[in-house]
């Protein structure tokens, strides 16, 4: 579950492998908008009633252990002024696994990469594709050089096989 990295208009976003999917870091992303308080706009983003009806859709349809009743309490109260929901408050109230939050040094929030994409729109259209296009050519790297790792392998066995 170690860190990647790619960069996106000049700013450094890491990215992990959680479950053989893909999660990136919110945190990160966030700092494009607002380098010195990233919770910031995190927060701000996840009071829209379009927001939770999001996430919680995402999360019915890949957690079977989803609690959908605190889910309804969220979107029944977002979108009002006093309505405040923070990336820990979700997970622990819904036991969301699209978002995933840890405090301290190396910490963030890291939201799967569906989650992530909806984020980077919110800030920022432009901001969303060059992140789409620079994880997906990071991406696609990562599987050419797994290919790659792969082959090299086969061919030692072969070789083995061959003596």
């Amino acid at each position: 579950m170690s860190n990647k990295e790619i960069t996106v208009k000049g700013l450094d976003v890491r990215y992990k492998n959680i479950d053989k999917e893909d999660y990136i870091s919110l945190t990160d992303l966030a700092r494009y908008t607002n380098s010195t308080e990233p919770k910031v706009p995190i927060a701000t983003w996840m009071r829209s009633k379009d927001v939770i009806s999001y996430l919680g859709l995402r999360e019915t349809l890949h957690n079977p252990d989803f609690k959908g009743h605190e889910f309804e309490a969220f979107e029944n109260a977002a979108g009002r002024h006093s309505f405040y929901l923070s990336p820990q408050k979700w997970i622990e109230a819904t036991n969301a696994i699209g978002i995933v939050s840890k405090s301290g040094n190396n910490g963030g929030t890291f939201a799967h990469r569906d989650i992530a994409f909806e984020f980077a729109s919110w800030l920022s259209p432009e901001f969303k594709l060059y992140l789409v296009t620079e994880f997906q050519r990071r991406k696609s790297q990562e599987q050419q050089a797994l290919e790659w790792s792969a082959k090299r392998e086969l061919a030692k066995v072969n070789r083995k096989l061959l003596k």
